[in-house]
């Protein structure tokens, strides 16, 4: 959710005197801005990013261009309300979309306001207030770059969250391999987001497969702390609440010295140093015998 308007203007100092200026800017630049459009695409067609991220076509850049136009006419008007910011939040969106980088974003805005700049420094007579304009124009250009980075950063961390979360399903393979007995094998790094993600879907299946036993292996694991550890313990202990046997297999040299070393408190959960120690205990907990 975006900050309070009023707020956002205070945090980038941009005042009613501020919005008056960028007016005023708008109004000494109006017959330069296609100029301007046109220098800042000069500048854009020779960084490597317009081949790989803007068409070719003269049908299309002229559409882009006349967008421009629309862009920084509501710039000048500088109404900074829900509109404008979510204007620009649209480009951060499609910026993200498209996986254009921020450099070239940062360094586009900075053209643009070296542009801006000089020209309204070149205009004759010069204004008295020629420094509070550029001053005002660089603040709300803050602004807009601001809201534009902050809408990628927000879309790229939904990104992150889903493929992460997408990873912790397909790192918690939670299977059956006889009747009633589950098997959670373990790979990578445990912490305690996953172990909590593994309690979940641990008993979820647990309860929807009316499970005698489960295995919970380890070998795939490099390392774990006090917290990973105890959490751990944790996911075997509620299995029992439930009416189901827990192993812990795959327990290395390492990890048992750490168990120790770190004083976690095995209780009576059933350990194994291998996979097949494991499922012979979870057969005769099920009373099944192969000759």
């Amino acid at each position: 959710m975006d900050k309070g308007i009023e707020q956002l203007k205070e945090k980038f100092t941009i005042t009613a005197t501020d919005i008056d200026l960028v007016r005023q800017a708008g109004k000494l630049l109006i017959d330069f801005i296609p100029e301007f459009i046109e220098k800042w695409y000069v500048w854009l067609n020779k960084q490597e990013e317009f081949s790989l991220f803007f068409s070719s076509s003269d049908s299309n850049l002229n559409r882009v261009q006349e967008q421009q136009i629309i862009h920084w006419q509501s710039f000048f008007a500088a109404n900074i309300n829900d509109r404008y910011i979510k204007e620009r939040r649209h480009i951060g969106e499609v910026h993200a979309r498209i996986g254009l980088p921020n450099d070239i974003y940062f360094a586009g805005m900075a053209m643009a306001l070296q542009l801006l700049s000089d020209e309204l420094w070149n205009i004759k007579p010069i204004p008295n207030n020629i420094g509070d304009i550029a001053n005002a124009l660089t603040k709300q250009l803050f602004l807009d770059t601001y809201l534009v980075i902050d809408e990628i950063t927000r879309i790229q961390n939904i990104r992150l969250s889903e493929s992460h979360n997408a990873m912790m399903e397909m790192s918690t393979p939670v299977t059956p391999i006889w009747e009633g007995i589950l098997l959670l094998p373990l790979l990578g790094i445990l912490d305690s987001s996953r172990t909590q993600d593994i309690m979940n879907k641990s008993l979820s299946k647990i309860a929807e497969a009316r499970t005698k036993v489960f295995i919970l292996d380890i070998s795939g694991v490099a390392s774990v702390d006090t917290a990973v550890a105890n959490q751990l313990i944790k996911i075997t202990k509620a299995t029992q609440l439930m009416g189901c046997d827990a192993i812990i297999s795959g327990i290395s040299p390492a990890i048992a010295r750490t168990i120790i070393e770190l004083g976690v408190n095995v209780g009576e959960v059933k350990t194994t140093s291998t996979l097949r120690d494991a499922f012979e205990i979870a057969l005769k907990l099920i009373n099944v015998t192969i000759s």
